[in-house]
This record gives structure tokens, sequence and C-alpha cells, in this order.
């Protein structure tokens, strides 16, 4: 069972994470002193105990924060059985948490804690869970970083929104290169309730680009060309004779899109099915012979015209594939869509 504050002893004791809005009283050398001795003595009781090392750390926080963090680490060196060390480590990160520059440091002790001492509840929230969330927000390291969003997932999922921490747990996936976890996440991601509605900051489009890289794994990926030019030749060779059928198969089959250039991928009309067989018939479709200027290592635009009386030019859009899962088809190209009307 987790030990547990009262709600009273955690007022008191948050407060010494906190800049003090005041100074120590003239006494307070002779009262901590006497705290000390009261301390020193082994009598007390584990709550009257804690109640003087919080007395002795706020007081000390009030004057110096160093001397507070040197009193507290000091204590739980050479008192290894006392229920609430996590706690006085957990103050001491903090202190470090707010100082500019500090954050490795900050990040020594939250580990350690996490680590080596059992969980404390204060005022109802768990101390390994305060740590979690601060770690997530300081560390740089990925393999660290996975560690905490499964630890949140298995150990709190309670307290935070599982959804969320899918997606988060695989792009720390895909940062380490560990992409088949990645999919396992992005997986696991898509059955949840919300995973089409949920908002997550700094991650827009989750739900599509989850959608992308799951889909795209499970599909047989025969669409796919060795290279830029041999797409390329075969796209122009189908439309020069005005085959709809090797038009149709060398599309993507999955996240194939069709809209104009103001429009989202992730819009539910991109997504429309047809076949170029409707737009083959009694019209004369002719294409660029180089690709589009704008065209990069990775993308590539072809510029075609005739498909239709209402939007007469179409910019095939190639793509190079992005999926490291399989190096076999990780760096070939696709045909992924199409953009209706000249450029923007």
């Amino acid at each position: 069972m987790l030990k547990k504050l009262s709600c009273a002893l955690f007022a008191a004791a948050i407060a010494i994470a906190l800049p003090s809005c005041g100074n120590a009283g003239a006494g307070d050398g002779s009262e901590i002193d006497k705290l000390l001795a009261l301390l020193d003595g082994g009598t007390l009781s584990e709550q009257s105990r804690y109640a003087a090392m919080n007395k002795i750390a706020t007081t000390l926080h009030a004057d110096n924060p160093d001397d507070m963090v040197l009193f507290l680490t000091d204590w739980v060196e050479k008192n290894p059985g006392d229920t609430y060390n996590a706690y006085w480590l957990f103050m001491v990160a903090l202190e470090y948490y707010k100082r500019e520059d500090s954050g490795p440091v900050a990040e020594y002790y939250f580990e350690r804690i996490l680590r080596n001492y059992p969980d404390l509840m204060v005022n109802g929230q768990s101390i390994h869970f305060a740590c979690l969330q601060n770690l997530i927000k300081i560390s740089k390291n990925t393999a660290n970083r996975i560690n905490y969003f499964n630890t949140l997932i298995n150990n709190f999922p309670n307290n935070v929104s599982i959804t969320e921490m899918y997606v988060r747990l695989a792009l720390e996936y895909e940062n380490e290169g560990e992409w088949n976890q990645a999919l396992k996440a992005y997986s696991l991601f898509l059955e949840q309730p919300d995973a089409s509605t949920i908002q997550i900051p700094g991650i827009p489009d989750a739900h599509a680009n989850a959608r992308k890289m799951v889909d795209f794994s499970r599909s047989p990926k025969n669409w796919t060309f060795e290279s830029l030019g041999a797409l390329e030749r075969a796209v122009k060779n189908a439309i020069s004779n005005y085959d709809w059928k090797s038009l149709d198969s060398y599309r993507s089959k999955v996240n194939f899109f069709t809209m104009s250039w103001k429009t989202s991928e992730s819009d539910a009309n991109a997504r429309e099915e047809f076949s170029m067989r409707n737009f083959m018939r009694g019209t004369r479709i002719r294409y660029n012979a180089e690709l589009d200027d704008t065209t990069n290592p990775n993308e590539a635009y072809l510029r075609t015209t005739g498909w239709s009386t209402y939007v007469n030019v179409w910019y095939l859009y190639f793509r190079k594939v992005n999926f490291p899962v399989d190096p076999e088809i990780h760096g070939r190209w696709e045909w992924a869509g199409i953009y209706l009307g000249e450029k923007m």
C-alpha cells in the first residue's frame, strides 16, 4: 500500500517548492537547532518526524534553497529507511527543475526516485506519476522517454489519455528506429474510441498519419516502383496507350487521394474511389515531357491535361515511400495522388 501524506502536511510541504515571499525569522537558527536535536534523539513518531523535517526544510529554503538541498540529500543518505525519502528527493528535484540550466540535475533526482524508492501518495497525487510527467518534459534521451511513456500507460492508465500516450510512444519509437514497435503503438492508438477525434498539441493529423502507416504496413505494396524514372515511364506509357487498367494498377492502393490544391489529404472527399476508365473515353490526354520544376528527391509532379471539361489540368503526384519497417520497400516510389487544377 502506498504511503499517504495528509492534505495539511502536503500544503505545508509544497511551499518548499515555491519561491518564498518572506524572510526567515530571527529565531530560526535556534529553532532549527532544537528540531535537529529532536530528530537526533530518535524518539519522534513518524508524523512528528515528518513535521520536524518539513519545518527545517521550509526554513532553510526561505533563506537559501541550496541549504535545503544539502539538508535533505544528507538526510536521505544517512536515513535510508525513512518512509518519506521519495518525497524529500522529490522536493530536491523540483528545486532544480525550476532553476535555469539545471534540467539534467532535476532529471537525475526524478530518475533516482523512480528507480530506488516505492511510490508515495501526496494529497492524492502519486510521486512517481509526477516524476514521470516532469521527466517527459525535460528528458532528451529517446530510450528513456519510451520507458516513461510505457510506464505511464501500464501503471497510470487512469491518470493520462491512453490515446495520446500511444501516439507519443509511437513517435519515440520512430525516433529510436524501432519501427515494428512504432507500428504496434500506432495500431493500439487506432483501437482507442477517441482516436479519430482527439486533438494532440504539437501532433496535427495524428489519426490520419497513424492510419496511413498501419494501412500501408498491412497492404501488399505491389504498386511501388524501384525508381522515380521507372514510375514516370510506366505512367506516361499507359497514358499514351489509353491503358486505364495499367493506370489503375499503378495507383497506390492505400491513402491515394484526389483533391484540389487547397484541400487536405485527411478530407473524406479526397479518398473517393474511381477508375481511370471513366476519364479516358473520348478525350485527348496529354502530359508534359518533363516533370514539374518543383520536383525534389522525395516528391515529383507530372502535369497532364485533357481529363475533364470541368477540371482540365491534373497534376499526378509521385512520392518516395517512407517505410523503414521494410527495407525492400523503403525508398521505392509510388503514385500517391492527383491534384486537380493548376498549381496555386
